[in-house]
């Protein structure tokens, strides 16, 4: 099986290693070329354009930033174009039920198949190979993929028949981290008001109520204030969050937290901290405290 990877970052280079390791002929394009050279040096081929990724693949796996980045290369960088019918997209980023949606009936009037399969787990889950994947799609192109996400994953969770209820399921596990997050940072505030010492406090309560990866990752992060380097970038936080209330609205679905994060979110920005870890919004609730 011939597979085409687009995007090889944080996230991509890792899963296209763990494809080639498993035997796959793996073909990358990354918008810098030094990610594709990494990959050319583990025995993969690298591509000058995504289109030339594209050409005689298989399956085209991408795994890019957001909806601009996935419009201009698979759109504007004529990947679609370049797939030959009876081909699989599959799209393992985080974009809006919308684009999903538009990506979807685009590849159905060419005849190739598209999957949306967005991924839970940081940069190294995706090197171990232990990723959730969230999936839908037409249940032939779910059969054909299955084998690729048995690499990448330790489970996947097979979510329907439409592309964007993947993305809307991942977006809503990404709305409940920005709470954990939030959540944590307002309780570590009231807490210091106290005298009491946060990371004391955070271990408290990650190791009995909320003793899950997401509490204890982000506890640990905002107890000892490392936000550098980020694992998952504040801005990026702020860009699911939106998406989670861009596709709640379309369903008529009110999300009055979102809009309270969003904002909390905006406020980090403004402090030029979107390039910080998500864990960094602490920061937020410690400013409104007059603690920092």
């Amino acid at each position: 099986m011939q597979i085409a990877f687009l995007g090889l970052g944080t996230m991509g280079l890792p899963m296209a290693s763990n494809l080639l390791k498993a035997g796959y002929t793996v073909r990358g394009w990354n918008r810098s070329s030094q990610p594709a050279s990494k990959l050319a040096a583990l025995g993969g081929l690298s591509a000058a354009t995504p289109g030339e990724a594209a050409a005689d693949a298989d399956v085209l796996i991408s795994m890019l930033a957001d909806d601009a980045a996935t419009r201009e290369t698979v759109l504007d960088g004529k990947v679609l174009a370049a797939l030959r019918p009876g081909a699989i997209h599959v799209n393992m980023a985080t974009v809006s039920v919308e684009l999903a949606v538009e990506l979807a009936d685009l590849h159905r009037a060419r005849g190739v198949g598209y999957v949306a399969a967005p991924v839970l787990g940081r940069g190294n889950v995706a090197e171990a190979g232990q990723l959730n994947i969230l999936a839908a799609g037409e249940t032939p192109a779910l059969v054909r993929v299955q084998p690729l996400f048995d690499v990448l994953g330790q489970k996947t969770w097979n979510l329907g028949d439409k592309p964007e209820q993947a993305n809307a399921a991942k977006l809503a596990a990404n709305f409940m981290i920005a709470t954990a997050i939030g959540a944590m940072s307002e309780a570590v505030a009231l807490v210091r008001g106290h005298g009491i010492d946060k990371g004391e406090f955070l271990n408290l309560v990650t190791s009995t109520m909320f003793s899950s990866p997401v509490y204890k990752g982000y506890g640990q992060a905002i107890a000892a204030d490392r936000f550098e380097p980020a694992g998952f970038k504040l801005a990026l936080g702020l860009k699911d969050v939106k998406l989670a209330m861009a596709a709640a609205e379309q369903v008529n679905v009110p999300l009055h937290l979102a809009s309270v994060l969003r904002d909390a979110h905006i406020e980090s920005l403004a402090h030029d901290e979107g390039q910080l870890d998500w864990a960094a919004l602490s920061r937020t609730s410690a400013r409104r405290a007059g603690q920092s």
